[in-house]
């Protein structure tokens, strides 16, 4: 076969590879366990005046990290302690747990999507140097998938869209419904799911799930 040839059916078969990577419905999931964010004041009431956030490993999400700070959550029917704090700050307090954490806390979050804490559960923070109560901020977090807006034009959904996610392994499947798409230029392709959507799944971070869209209810 002549040299050309060959170049031309291997440039071939690399564009057909590639192809087919652009096309795929596969969605990396990462496994999100019960986490703190906190605001400037915050954290310096709770660890003292000019403190600041160390970082004990990246996120998956650009910029983001998990801290090596923990504070422990308390309700009056009980509490979690070595609640991990992520970076970098945000502009107010919210807590994201699992229902698993909720029944331990004797509360009853709803679930939302990261930032909508509005009518969400009262909260106490305990840290080493100081205490707050919230009015509100404690949520269980929806389903959701990071897309840099590459990703929502190659899979043909918008911010905002409810999509569904299949995962499929060796002792269990699961569909998550009401999953939400979430796009901005600051994220990376990423499903995060919490522990109580893992265990029922037998699902850890890096599995993949097949991202369906949702057919349009019609009256």
């Amino acid at each position: 076969m002549a040299r050309e040839n060959l170049e031309s059916i291997v440039e071939e078969v690399m564009k057909q590879l590639s192809q087919s990577d652009n096309t795929s419905s596969e969605i990396p999931i990462g496994v999100s366990a019960r986490h703190c964010h906190l605001d400037k004041d915050s954290l310096e009431t709770l660890f003292g005046q000019g403190y600041e956030l160390s970082e004990k490993a990246p996120l998956s999400q650009p910029g983001q990290f998990a801290a090596n700070e923990t504070v422990t959550i308390a309700s009056p029917k009980g509490s979690l302690s070595k609640v991990r704090i992520l970076g970098p700050l945000r502009s107010a307090p919210q807590v994201e747990v699992s229902q698993t954490d909720a029944f331990k806390l004797g509360m009853k979050p709803p679930i939302r999507q990261s930032g909508q804490t509005e009518g969400s559960s009262p909260f106490t923070i305990i840290g080493p140097k100081g205490s707050l109560y919230h009015e509100e901020g404690l949520i269980i977090a929806q389903a959701h998938i990071h897309m840099h807006p590459e990703d929502a034009n190659r899979f043909q959904v918008k911010d905002g869209e409810v999509v569904e996610v299949a995962v499929t392994n060796h002792a269990r499947a699961v569909r998550f419904s009401n999953t939400v798409i979430r796009v901005s230029e600051k994220y990376q392709l990423e499903m995060h799911i919490d522990t109580d959507e893992a265990n029922a799944g037998s699902i850890h971070t890096g599995q993949k799930g097949i991202l369906t869209k949702v057919a349009p209810a019609y009256v």
